[in-house]
């Protein structure tokens, strides 16, 4: 079901058949399904651009990433359609190039980036991912990216920066979701600084070490893995920083279900369905939801004295 203003609550697909058509898109997507959109890969093999990778670290605990199938054509991209073969079939549309990034508010050095000079400045490294959608499903993600941090640290931003907004192309002819009313476009999301400055956020760009393709975010997208994976913004125009904790899109057209923290958390529950349990795409069996995706370790310390049910 997606959330519609309008919708009444006996026009919605109960929880059960929902969670179950999930299961058979997530299980038959990757392959047989594969074989009905033209223009696609049909042997799995990671295709595009080669990217040079100077480290490569494993930050899943050692498990297998997910099939370049898989992370390819099972995603989550409303501005390129609602459902999850949407994207892939409809990414020829976006063009990453040339692209460039706008960056403003709070910092000392504003300017427009200019996407492959970021990238020639900047070392890139491939970190393997646990990456957790609200939806109870999750997948194992080998991301080519820069971190975040520094980044930030190369703009400098004021001591008023508390906050960095993220915001998505807005092109309907590139993005032909956004001729459908079906969120406020363009798609924006933020993160508190110390979020953003955290070892563990990245500026993806690639995956499987090649250029990141359209229907994952391309050319530049926001990787944050404690997160539920709507924190991520894709195919990213515009960095603002900021004094005021910006609008996030999810946020602001269902507040009762997505908070702007969207820290993963196994104790607060999608007010449709458990966040309990999660299936790896490609597996059948669910498991236990780990509390910030197995990286609490790391993370928890930014959240100590808040209420975490709270601040969701």
């Amino acid at each position: 079901m997606r959330w519609r203003g309008d919708q009444k609550e006996s026009e919605a697909t109960p929880e059960g058949l929902w969670l179950r058509r999930r299961e058979f898109l997530a299980l038959g997507a990757a392959g047989a399904g594969a074989l009905l959109l033209p223009g696609r890969p049909v042997a799995g093999e990671p295709a595009g651009a080669a990217l040079d990778v100077v480290e490569r670290t494993d930050r899943a605990g050692g498990e297998k990433p997910s099939s370049w199938d898989a992370i390819t054509t099972y995603n989550n991209f409303y501005e390129l359609g609602t459902d999850k073969e949407d994207p892939a079939a409809h990414a020829g549309t976006l063009r990453p190039r040339p692209w460039t990034v706008a960056v403003e508010g709070e910092v000392k050095k504003p300017q427009t980036l200019d996407v492959d000079a970021l990238l020639r400045s900047f070392p890139l490294e491939q970190r393997i991912y646990r990456m957790r959608c609200v939806e109870a499903w999750s997948m194992v993600i080998p991301w080519v990216g820069l971190p975040l941090g520094a980044l930030v640290r190369r703009l400098e931003p004021t001591s008023r920066a508390k906050y960095v907004q993220f915001q998505t192309l807005l092109d309907p002819e590139q993005l032909p979701g956004q001729k459908r009313r079906v969120l406020d476009w363009p798609y924006v999301e933020g993160l508190r600084m110390d979020e953003a400055t955290h070892p563990l956020t990245l500026l993806a760009v690639g995956i499987y070490g090649r250029v990141l393709p359209g229907q994952n975010g391309a050319p530049i997208r926001l990787v944050v893995p404690w997160k539920y994976g709507f924190k991520g913004a894709k195919s990213i125009v515009k960095i603002r920083f900021q004094e005021e904790q910006p609008r996030n899109t999810w946020n602001e057209m269902a507040p009762g279900e997505y908070g702007f923290y969207a820290n993963v958390n196994p104790a607060v529950d999608h007010p449709r369905w458990s966040q309990a349990r999660e299936r790896r795409i490609g597996e059948f069996f669910r498991r236990p939801t780990l509390p910030f995706n197995g990286y609490a370790d790391e993370v928890a310390g930014l959240y100590t004295g808040m209420d975490l049910r709270k601040f969701y």
